[in-house]
């Protein structure tokens, strides 16, 4: 199949059917998100009951990623991400009954969203792991990253502006039935591929030995505990303006869940320029400083964001938002999964899954307090100081980081051999440990 530059990874027939059923999906998981946070704020007008869904939603991807990280390296992955597509269709079914019958209470949203927080604890890490197993060339890696990046940023340009609509049109119900039947397609799509089975290791050690070694591995490696913690603090500090966002559209914008889905929608826009970007990029080298970079843009946005009363200005930030954290989001797994050891791939993507998603419960749960005592605009605003000074810490590690990543660069024929009397990557990687 031809296909642009930009989208070279489609050649490769299992990530085209992956991609195509995810797209579809992933508008609906986008429409859920925001109904969510709508019905909540509905049922309650609580900063704290925002948050609170948002933990709920969230911890147990902290809580089991890294266990799951070990399985989806000692079992199949394929098996675990068709698993994980059907139990969230009957999360999102469940949804869909409560809210249609009209018996749909807080508690329920909080159950389920604990559920479905333990689905993607294990979705995650398989099917970020399962990528390198849909493209034959790994070459064409960074741009499948890129392209999933694009697709999940796409469906969230859409999937709230959806949500927006048929909220007001025909009820929230309806928007998780439409989610539901979403998961069709990424199902499909799975059970049309011809998948090349890995080899299970001969020998195990154990699960909480595995774990072990995992954690070891990516905390000693400086450049992927870096890499995480700074990912760690975004998600942390700054995603939980995401919770905070119906506060914001209704107290300081005086909007409604249009104006909700607009905002949310300004964001998956500037994430899809940001993936664009990094699709059109040919080659990984020179994405570790795009990392700070695009960290301190997503942080600046926040700041200025808290100053905003206008419903334009607000909705360029968004933008700018969306383009810092997919960037930065984006541009930190692709590193990750170019220097990982191919035995702990799993693992350390579980622990990406801890960062990216598993630390945003916590800081969803302390930005609903924090705003319920100094106002959502002032809690966005401190998020977003945060994330630009962990930026600029990060700039001032980059000298040494390069000094390690290169001579695996080197070994991958991604750089040539320019610096003599380099040591090698294992050297390196060890020395680097200590």
């Amino acid at each position: 199949m031809g296909c642009i530059p930009l989208m070279r990874a489609l050649r490769h027939r299992n990530y085209r059917l992956f991609f195509s059923g995810q797209s579809v999906s992933l508008v609906g998981t986008w429409m859920t998100r925001l109904t969510v946070s709508w019905l909540v704020w509905k049922l309650t007008h609580s900063v704290v009951m925002l948050g609170l869904v948002g933990f709920a939603g969230q911890f147990p991807t902290f809580l089991f990623a890294p266990f799951a990280g070990v399985w989806v390296d000692m079992t199949d992955r394929f098996r675990v991400l068709m698993a994980t597509q059907l139990f969230s269709m009957l999360q999102s079914f469940a949804l869909a009954v409560l809210a249609l019958s009209g018996v749909i209470q807080v508690w329920h949203i909080l159950v389920l969203q604990a559920i479905q927080g333990t689905i993607n604890a294990f979705d995650i890490p398989a099917r970020q792991s399962s990528m390198i197993d849909m493209i034959e060339n790994p070459q064409d890696l960074p741009n499948a990253i890129a392209l999933n990046s694009s697709m999940v940023n796409g469906a969230r340009l859409l999937g709230p502006s959806i949500a927006g609509l048929l909220i007001a049109w025909v009820g929230e119900g309806w928007c998780f039935f439409i989610d539901g039947t979403s998961y069709i397609a990424v199902i499909a799509s799975l059970l049309a591929m011809h998948m090349v089975r890995r080899h299970r290791p001969l020998e195990r050690k154990g699960v909480f030995r595995e774990l072990h070694d995992g954690i070891r591995y990516a905390l000693g490696f400086v450049p992927i505990r870096a890499v995480l913690l700074l990912l760690a603090l975004l998600s942390l500090a700054g995603m939980p303006y995401t919770v905070l966002l119906p506060a914001i559209v209704v107290k300081v914008l005086h909007g409604g869940p249009h104006t909700l889905g607009f905002m949310t929608g300004a964001v998956g826009l500037g994430a899809l320029v940001g993936a664009l970007y990094l699709m059109s990029r040919k080659t990984v080298v020179g994405l570790g400083r795009l990392i700070p970079a695009a960290a301190g843009l997503f942080g600046a946005s926040l700041v200025l964001l808290s100053f905003s009363h206008a419903l334009l200005p607000s909705l360029g930030l968004m933008f700018v938002a969306g383009i810092g954290f997919m960037v930065h989001m984006a541009a930190s797994n692709t590193i990750i999964q170019t220097i990982v050891r191919e035995e702990m791939r799993g693992r350390v993507m579980a622990f990406y899954a801890m960062a990216f998603m598993g630390m945003a419960p916590f800081g969803s749960l302390m930005a609903g307090v924090v705003a319920a005592r100094i106002g959502a605009p002032e809690t966005i605003l401190a998020g977003g100081v945060i994330c630009m000074l962990g930026a600029a810490l990060f700039w001032r590690k980059l000298p040494a980081l390069r000094k390690v990543i290169r001579p695996i660069y080197v070994e991958k024929g991604i750089l040539p051999e320019l610096v003599t009397g380099l040591g090698s990557a294992a050297e390196l990687e060890q020395e680097s440990e200590h």
